[in-house]
């Protein structure tokens, strides 16, 4: 499976979000990720729906969102409707996980589930079979530019071990903390879906940010 970046519109100018964009598409990234946060379980507010929805005629591009807000099942089918692709919800914030997870999937979108670094992965026994995505947090939830948890590299290579040994279709993404010096350092543990913010979108280095990344994953891609 082939690596891919997906920046994270958190780290964006908000000034400049359809230049941004453009400079994105115009280096072959497929998705963006949209950080959605609700002050109550991360303490941070950003994106909801109606940002989203402005959004979306802006690109083609896959919307992956991840919700950091308390029992997501009440905003499952507006995230749908405002034109999300792919939803996440944390293990930690859903009171029926497996019922949660069946919701995104009853709105006909890709369905993730996002750990915490202190959540262990036996969370997700008996779910993996649902499951597109499993997003490794390797920060802690609410805050870009934060220090990446090297301890969660553990923790990659152990779900890339379940999902083989399993023989799972889910990806492996991780986000927090991710740059040109670590981002080398999750793939090999085996994260192929990499969440990259701040070392990306920086005022007139994006394009420069983007294209050295991905020439950081090239080998990886042959």
């Amino acid at each position: 499976m082939s690596v891919v970046l997906s920046p994270s519109l958190l780290a964006a100018d908000m000034g400049y979000l359809a230049q941004e964009i453009q400079i994105l598409e115009e280096n072959n990234i497929t998705a963006l990720h949209i950080d959605v946060m609700d002050g109550n379980f991360v303490p941070n507010i950003a994106f909801g729906p109606d940002q989203i929805k402005m959004l979306r005629p802006l690109t083609k591009m896959k919307f992956d969102t991840h919700l950091m807000v308390m029992n997501p099942e009440r905003y499952i089918q507006t995230f749908a409707d405002a034109g999300a692709d792919l939803i996440t919800v944390h293990a930690e914030a859903c009171i029926h996980l497996h019922k949660t997870i069946q919701m995104v999937r009853s709105s006909g979108k890709q369905v993730g589930v996002a750990l915490n670094p202190a959540t262990p992965l036996e969370v997700l026994d008996y779910m993996y079979d649902l499951l597109d995505l499993v997003l490794i947090m390797t920060v802690n939830p609410g805050y870009g530019g934060q220090k990446h948890i090297v301890a969660m590299q553990e923790k990659i290579a152990q779900l890339l071990a379940t999902k083989q040994s399993g023989r799972y279709g889910f990806e492996i993404q991780v986000d927090g903390g991710i740059n040109a010096e670590n981002i080398q350092d999750v793939v090999k543990a085996g994260a192929h879906n990499i969440v990259v913010g701040s070392s990306l979108f920086q005022k007139g280095k994006t394009r420069d940010n983007v294209q050295a990344l991905a020439a950081i994953l090239e080998k990886y891609n042959n």
